[in-house]
């Protein structure tokens, strides 16, 4: 188990590096086609990122919770529910985080906050009713464990990533059709000379500004399928018993119902991916996460390398 941990560890720390180098030659191109200079379009990229790093860092937790409609609870409003998040975080060296309620009858949960101290656990009223009390503490032992593992923040960065080389991708083709491209090639024969080499580079820039969303957008669902992993193995580890989770998760992904309050901005952080529809719950290079039964069974294998001798 702790092989695993480690390598979907060093698996999404490889999908952020990924994620900042195409950021970087987005950035490049796009400046160098544009301005025709490569620190022009990595000051606008800076620029961006700092920006939605700010907004996603101080109102994402707030605007996240808001948007789900979830309710934040004490003790008296769900005792069993508030016994177990004690428990676990008591077990696992965890603050205490908030605890919310979402009023739906379809199970599912989230974890957000950007570290520990400003953590919040939501689950859905459905999660409470139709799941038993070892299946429930595994549910929030893997949303902890997103806490403890930091994979929010992890998530933050990579939404910062992906939205930054939207963003440029999306002015720079505006700016081409409104004849940047036009502009730019005249002012390359005015200076006498690079007019091929600039042409060279606008066609580069143009080809990356339409795929590299794309690639962006495939390197953050990775990075969301292996915090998941990671997720689910961090949970197995801190209840010592993986069939919890394991059953919890055959539950939820039985549901046939969608999650109302759920969206598809928001439908990465829950456990179960609350919006496709049962019979697409199956991994693909554009899923939020991994196959219910891939989860399933490395749960699984985990239990039974408990109870060998």
């Amino acid at each position: 188990m702790y092989d695993l941990i480690a390598k979907n560890k060093r698996n999404s720390i490889i999908l952020i590096f990924l994620m900042m180098i195409l950021a970087i030659t987005v950035g490049g191109f796009i400046g160098q086609a544009a301005f025709e200079s490569p620190e022009g379009g990595l000051v606008i990229a800076g620029i961006f990122a700092i920006v939605m790093t700010l907004i996603s860092w101080f109102s994402g937790r707030s605007i996240i919770l808001t948007v789900s409609g979830a309710k934040r609870i004490q003790k008296p409003d769900a005792p069993q529910l508030y016994n177990i998040v004690e428990e676990l975080t008591i077990a696992s060296g965890l603050p205490m985080p908030e605890i919310y309620i979402i009023n739906d009858t379809v199970p599912n949960a989230f974890a957000t906050g950007r570290d520990p101290q400003h953590a919040a656990v939501a689950v859905t009223s459905g999660l409470l009713e139709k799941l038993n009390r070892d299946e429930i503490q595994g549910v929030v032992a893997h949303e902890l464990s997103h806490v403890k593992n930091y994979d929010i923040r992890f998530a933050m960065l990579m939404a910062v990533l992906v939205g930054v080389i939207a963003l440029m991708c999306d002015y720079f083709r505006r700016w081409v059709f409104w004849g940047g491209l036009g502009r730019g090639g005249r002012r390359s024969r005015g200076r006498g000379g690079g007019g091929s080499g600039q042409a060279i580079f606008f066609l580069i820039a143009i080809l990356l500004s339409i795929i590299a969303p794309l690639f962006a957008l495939i390197i953050q669902l990775a990075m969301s399928r292996q915090r998941e992993y990671l997720a689910d193995a961090s949970a197995a580890e801190m209840t010592r018993y993986p069939e919890g989770l394991a059953s919890a998760l055959e539950k939820i992904s039985k549901e046939e119902e969608v999650l109302e309050a759920a969206n598809r901005a928001t439908q990465h952080l829950y456990i179960v991916n609350p919006i496709n529809p049962f019979e697409q719950r199956s991994s693909t290079l554009f899923s939020t996460h991994p196959a219910i039964e891939d989860r399933i069974a490395r749960l699984r294998s985990i239990a039974a390398s408990y109870q060998k001798p």
